[in-house]
C-alpha cells in the first residue's frame, strides 16, 4: 500500500485471520481505525485503495486467472438445460464483467443478473443482495442453488433461504460451513443433476 502513502503490510497469517471480514476495503478500514487519523483522511485512503485495487486486478491479475476445474462445464450444462444464471458477489461489477469478458466471453450474455459491490452488501446478515437477486429474477428460494466459496457468502445465501453448495478455496479451507448442503474442494466431480439432487432434495 506504499503507492497510496500507507505503511501497512499483512503477513499471510494476518491476512487469513481477517478473512471473516468481507472485502479488503473493510479490512483496511479496521487497520485505519488503529491509527490516529482524521475521518476525512481515512476516507481518502479508502477511495485511493479501492481505485488502485480495481485497476491492479483488471490490468495485472485478470489475464493470469484460470477458472477453477468444473466451472465452465457446469455453466455449459446449465445453459443447455435452460437453467437461468446470475452472479452475486462482493467484487465490483466492473471486475465481474471484465472477468466474464476475458474468461467466459462465449457465455457472458447468459448471465441475466450481475450484482456486485455497487448494488449492496452481499454479506449483510439478512442476505440482502441474494434477496435482491431473487426479486429481480422473480425466483423463489426453493428453486435456486447458490455456489459459494466462503463462510460469509454461505451465511448470506442461507439468510435468503437458498440452498447452497460450497466449494472452498485455499483461503477458506478449514471453515465450518455447517449450513451448506454440500462442501467439497472442487466442482470437477459434480454435474448439474448431482447438485440438484443434493441441494434441492
Amino acid at each position: 500500500m506504499e503507492s497510496i502513502g500507507l505503511d501497512i503490510k499483512w503477513t499471510w497469517e494476518e491476512f487469513k485471520a481477517m478473512l471473516h471480514i468481507p472485502g479488503s476495503k473493510n479490512r483496511l478500514k479496521l487497520e485505519l481505525e488503529k491509527l490516529n487519523l482524521a475521518t476525512e483522511k481515512k476516507e481518502t485512503y479508502i477511495k485511493e485503495f479501492e481505485f488502485l485495487k480495481k485497476n491492479i486486478y483488471i490490468q495485472k491479475y485478470l489475464p493470469e486467472i484460470k477458472l477453477r476445474e468444473g466451472v465452465k462445464s457446469l455453466i455449459d450444462e446449465a445453459i443447455q438445460s435452460n437453467i437461468r444464471l446470475a452472479i452475486v458477489s462482493t467484487s465490483y461489477e466492473s471486475q465481474i464483467i471484465s472477468l466474464l469478458n476475458s474468461k467466459l466471453h462465449d457465455v457472458q450474455h447468459y448471465f441475466e443478473v450481475i450484482l456486485g459491490k455497487e448494488s449492496g452488501k452481499k454479506t449483510a446478515n439478512n442476505g440482502y443482495l441474494y434477496k435482491k437477486c431473487l426479486q429481480i429474477t422473480n425466483c423463489s428460494p426453493g428453486e435456486v442453488i447458490v455456489i459459494e466459496d466462503s463462510e460469509e457468502g454461505l451465511e448470506a445465501a442461507v439468510c435468503a433461504g437458498i440452498s447452497t453448495a460450497v466449494f472452498y478455496n485455499d483461503y477458506t479451507f478449514g471453515s465450518a460451513f455447517k449450513k451448506a448442503k454440500l462442501v467439497a474442494p472442487s466442482l470437477k466431480h459434480f454435474n448439474l443433476k448431482k447438485l440438484i439432487d443434493i441441494c434441492l432434495e
